[in-house]
């Protein structure tokens, strides 16, 4: 497993340092990839609660009241982060990542503000559908399943590429939520 984990991680680097022609034919599949796996949370969660028998939680019409702000704070992160990486001249996908580490916008309070957005939709959709098993089992191991690629595949590619300035930013950033009350200055950084 260990052997597998550092193929995975020299090949994202590779590609990641290799061949502009490369990296733009492979961001496509790894958008796809990404959204057919929320598609896929989605998915099961609906069917297992029509399954088992799952009561709509919330009721309406507080489902839409719930919903509809934590949807458009996950979906304004969302396309503020890709705003940034974009600019950095890269993409989210990690065959295709910006060339230094992105630390200006929401990047300043959070080393994955993207994925934050996506754990917001993917939590305000349950609600909205009022899907329980979404809210409470798909939605946090959705999260769980990020948070071990990241710390297993993704975070050792970004310090094998970025090197130290990747660490200290790591060090001082926390992964998906922003420290409360903590001012962050540029000289932190």
């Amino acid at each position: 497993m260990l052997i597998l984990r550092h193929v995975i991680i020299d090949l994202f680097c590779r590609v990641a340092t290799g061949s502009k022609k490369v990296r733009t034919l492979l961001t496509p599949l790894g958008v796809l990839f990404f959204f057919s796996f929320v598609g896929l949370f989605i998915f099961l969660s609906t069917q297992l609660d029509n399954r088992v028998g799952f009561t709509r939680f919330p009721p309406s019409p507080w489902n839409i009241g719930v919903s509809v702000p934590v949807l458009f704070l996950g979906a304004f992160l969302i396309i503020c982060s890709n705003y940034y990486f974009i600019r950095s001249k890269g993409t989210p996908v990690p065959f295709n990542p910006p060339p230094r580490v992105v630390m200006t916008g929401p990047y300043a309070y959070a080393r994955n503000p993207m994925l934050t957005g996506v754990f917001l939709v993917l939590f305000g959709v349950g609600v909205l559908l009022q899907t329980v098993s979404l809210v409470f089992i798909f939605t946090p191991l959705f999260i769980l399943i990020n948070l071990i690629e990241l710390k297993s595949i993704e975070e050792p590619e970004f310090e094998k590429r970025l090197g130290e300035k990747y660490a200290r930013y790591k060090k001082q950033t926390p992964m998906f939520f922003p420290r409360p009350c903590e001012k962050t200055t540029k000289s932190q950084r």
